[in-house]
């Protein structure tokens, strides 16, 4: 687990506050803190943990802030290490939380679901992939899904400049890790404020939920949503500030990088399908992962899953592959591509 690093000032009225995620690998999310006349707004709260909390509220006293100060936060999605402490940060202040539309729906829906239904919508989802009953099983017996946090009260669409006096901070719509995923451009201060969606080492995930969805492409949104980052004003001028990892620059390259990441596993997964049918199970339990498959535990194994069903979709929607279904489990099949006319 990586060492959380200290509160640093950024320069031109930004702070970088790292909050703890205890017990994840991932270590911390960076909050940011930007500082201005009516009191300072926050790209994202961090992860809902007392020890977080501890650190949100330490660390804006280290800005020459209370919590009680804060106007407000955006929330670049609503992932639980980007907006668990949302609710706790707006009874402490009053801040108005705001996100993009897409993700409060999710928000909702999570919130107005009990977790023991998603727990087994989730389990009949992956009975459906083909996964062994054992994996199914474990998935039942093991912890809760995650609590969604609080509903935010404000909805910030793609261009929307946020309520921060003083400041040219507006929100860049960047849908794929998540429907409503944000990206903040400050454009009087020349940096931008990336979220999970362009990371300078590893790659965001990207998955397709629920597994067996008939609507929707999120690979293929967040595929779109990398191209558009060349396209910001001064993009390749930018100081590029993400929630994990560290900040960098050449956004453009990076871009290109990942986007190059995910065209070779569409290609790895047409070789497979070019083989003859197979299940969601049968594809992403013969790919290539960073940790073995045998060794993954079935959280891991979902997850898996759902960036390989991300990744069939794209490749069904582009024609090379189709879906059908036999013995009440769908498969796939790659589809050759229609030759030109000599």
């Amino acid at each position: 687990m990586p060492d959380v690093p200290p509160v640093e000032d950024l320069g031109d009225g930004v702070w970088s506050l790292p909050v703890p995620i205890p017990g994840n690998p991932l270590g911390f999310t960076y909050v940011y803190v930007l500082t201005g006349p009516a009191g300072p707004v926050l790209v994202d709260t961090g992860w809902d943990h007392d020890e977080s909390w501890e650190a949100l509220v330490q660390g804006l006293g280290r800005t020459g802030h209370a919590v009680e100060e804060v106007r407000g936060a955006v929330l670049t999605h609503f992932h639980p290490d980007h907006s668990g402490l949302a609710g706790r940060l707006r009874e402490a202040s009053d801040a108005w939380i705001a996100m993009h539309p897409a993700d409060i729906a999710v928000t909702e829906h999570l919130g107005s679901v009990p977790a023991e239904t998603r727990r087994a919508s989730i389990a009949d989802q992956l009975r459906r992939s083909g996964f062994p009953d054992e994996d199914v099983r474990t998935l039942l017996d093991g912890p809760r899904p995650f609590t969604p946090s609080a509903v935010p009260d404000l909805a910030l669409e793609d261009g929307a400049a946020v309520d921060l006096p003083g400041r040219d901070l507006r929100a860049v719509w960047t849908p794929g890790h998540t429907p409503g995923h944000l990206c903040l451009h400050l454009a009087d201060g020349g940096r931008l404020f990336t979220g999970d969606h362009v990371l300078p080492r590893i790659t965001p995930h990207v998955g397709r939920f629920p597994l067996l969805s008939d609507t929707g492409d999120p690979l293929g949104a967040f595929l779109d949503s990398q191209a558009r980052m060349g396209r910001l004003p001064d993009a390749d001028r930018l100081v590029c500030l993400p929630s994990h990892e560290s900040r960098f620059t050449g956004l453009t390259a990076r871009s290109e990088e990942i986007t190059a990441h995910h065209e070779q596993r569409l290609d790895e997964m047409a070789a497979l399908l070019s083989e003859g049918p197979a299940t969601l199970w049968e594809v992403t339990s013969r790919l290539a992962w960073k940790r073995p498959w045998t060794g993954m535990r079935v959280q891991a194994r979902h997850m898996a899953a759902a960036e390989t069903a991300a990744h069939l979709r794209l490749l069904e929607a582009r024609g090379l592959a189709h879906r059908s279904e036999k013995d009440g489990l769908p498969r796939w099949v790659a589809v050759a591509p229609a030759r030109r006319p000599a």
